[in-house]
């Protein structure tokens, strides 16, 4: 974050790095200003809160768990719940940053047709963002996907730890555990993971699993619409912290560009819409949208 929002408005101010930028910031306030417009978020907004990106500058690569995967074979339910149950732990504890605080912050003033996001950390809804689509869901909740009952995320961790006594401590022991932005954790012990006991529905008996969209399943219907409709409301679309490379995301700036609304991207490396943006921001979203809060006008 190079601090944009303490620099003055004048194009000399800082250093040469912070100049550039924030003659890229004036030209996105010249585009945004004067109309509401569409906000799609990733996960490089959340890295200033603690949480690891998937794909940005530094990211460790990862292999997310399929749903294909996760459904057909106990033995994958197994080692997925006993490293989510790890990474609960953590995510559970970020709190928003300044960048979900200045996403809240234009909607309050009027500012947004409102927000997509395509993390399922629940931080804009922590920060005061109220007209939200939780694109791949959310990670505060699980679904039994035999009675399609919901529960609180929190109420499992309590059952998982009954019947795991002592799991987390010994996770912690083992040493290096890397986490990932949907609370999954890479845990290399595994007998640690072939110790964990999984929980059933406590209605049904069923199988559990959290409430987010796993790589080969698809975005519910009713969240595409919605997000459609924000996008079709707008005059521009923002898109910040994602580098596009799932279609659930890309879509909606191929959506935005196919009618003719500037697509505005502020993210850390190249994504797959850069060919369509307006006007391309490499640099901390956290600080570009405190920027842009402070200085887009209220309509």
């Amino acid at each position: 974050m190079t601090g944009f929002a303490s620099l003055p408005p004048a194009t000399d101010a800082g250093t040469p790095a912070e100049r550039g930028e924030l003659q890229v910031l004036q030209h996105i306030h010249a585009l945004l200003a004067g109309g509401r417009f569409a906000v799609l978020t990733g996960a490089g907004l959340s890295t200033d809160s603690g949480i690891p990106d998937y794909r940005g500058p530094g990211a460790v690569p990862r292999a997310p768990m399929t749903y294909q995967e996760f459904i057909g074979a106990a033995e994958n339910r197994q080692r997925y719940w006993a490293r989510n149950h790890i990474g609960w732990s953590h995510l559970r504890r970020a709190d928003p940053n300044d960048g979900h605080a200045a996403v809240a912050r234009l909607e309050h003033r009027g500012l947004l047709t409102g927000l997509i996001t395509q993390n399922v950390d629940r931080l804009h809804e922590d920060a005061g963002s109220v007209n939200v689509v939780d694109l791949h869901g959310r990670f505060d909740r699980v679904v039994c996907l035999d009675c399609h009952r919901r529960y609180s995320r929190g109420l499992l961790a309590g059952v998982l730890e009954e019947l795991n006594p002592g799991f987390l401590e010994r996770a912690r022991a083992a040493g290096a555990v890397e986490m990932a932005p949907d609370a999954d954790a890479t845990v290399e012990d595994s007998a640690l993971i072939e110790s964990f006991v999984v929980a059933r529905c406590p209605a049904c008996g069923g199988t559990l699993k959290p409430d987010f969209v796993y790589f080969g399943e698809n975005v519910p219907k009713d969240r595409v619409e919605r997000s459609y409709a924000m996008v079709d409301a707008a005059g521009a679309l923002l898109v910040a912290g994602s580098s596009l490379t799932v279609m659930s995301g890309l879509r909606f700036v191929r959506h935005a560009a196919k009618q003719g609304k500037a697509v505005v991207i502020i993210n850390k490396g190249a994504t797959r819409g850069d060919d369509l943006a307006t006007i391309k921001l490499e640099a901390g979203v956290s600080g570009a949208l405190t920027w842009l809060a402070a200085e887009l006008p209220s309509l």
